[in-house]
């Protein structure tokens, strides 16, 4: 779609190194589609016929296991590259996305890859360092679940969640999009009884602040010592 523009772009850390007419070449084989809140973009399992790039709202990405446990992987923000299956050489997707508020995207078709790599080589690097990336990502969760103590872990997941997508707010640094107290207990893998009680006791102490669906950090460095300081 060549009448995108390519200045939207321009917060997309996986096209930096094209050029402008690299770009213009991207975008012709690109459409924008929206995500009403709720949507889901593809399901794990899915033929991986399309790769993404995030250009407003926020995404949930969740996998289910053999048995029938949901646990959610990561979050897209605004300016990433997802989806991104057929770049790993998968022909169907290993997760769930969920637009968690209203979204919209680029989409491209998974048989445009080889022919956008071959007229646009810095693309195949991209894709190689944003694999390597969520490795990176999966490895350290992978550690953290091993070897941590709950609370430990809840901290490293909403700091992550802070670096990925916190904005200011009067009262500390909110997760700029809906977060229940389930996702956290999915992504730390404990319950849902555990994650409730542990910012039940943050919000007491004044670390966090709950609300439906909305999580506000208060004491950043607060939080920090608990991740970083192991119990005796």
């Amino acid at each position: 779609m060549s009448a995108l523009d390519r200045s939207i772009l321009d917060a997309v850390p996986a096209f930096a190194a094209l050029t402008g007419k690299e770009i213009d070449i991207v975008l012709a084989q690109a459409r924008s589609l929206r995500y009403p809140k709720g949507t889901t973009v593809f399901e794990q399992g899915g033929a991986a016929d399309s790769f993404f790039v995030l250009l407003h709202g926020h995404l949930q990405v969740v996998k289910l296991t053999p048995a029938g446990q949901q646990v959610v992987i990561r979050y897209v923000v605004p300016g990433e590259m997802f989806g991104i299956a057929v770049q790993m050489g998968r022909q169907s997707y290993p997760a769930t996305a969920q637009a968690v508020m209203d979204s919209l995207a680029l989409v491209w078709p998974s048989s445009a890859w080889p022919i956008l790599v071959a007229r646009c080589p810095a693309l195949a690097e991209s894709a190689l360092h944003i694999v390597g990336t969520r490795l990176d990502e999966a490895h350290v969760r992978v550690v953290e679940l091993a070897t941590e103590e709950v609370e430990r872990r809840v901290a490293h997941a909403l700091l992550r969640l802070l670096k990925q997508a916190g904005r200011k707010v009067d009262d500390g640094i909110e997760v700029a999009f809906p977060i229940k107290r389930e996702d956290v207990a999915q992504m730390t893998g404990t319950t849902l009884h555990t994650v409730s009680r542990i910012l039940s006791a943050w919000e007491t102490r004044g670390l966090v602040e709950g609300g439906r669906q909305r999580i506000v950090v208060r004491d950043p460095h607060g939080l920090f010592a608990i991740a970083e300081t192991p119990k005796a």
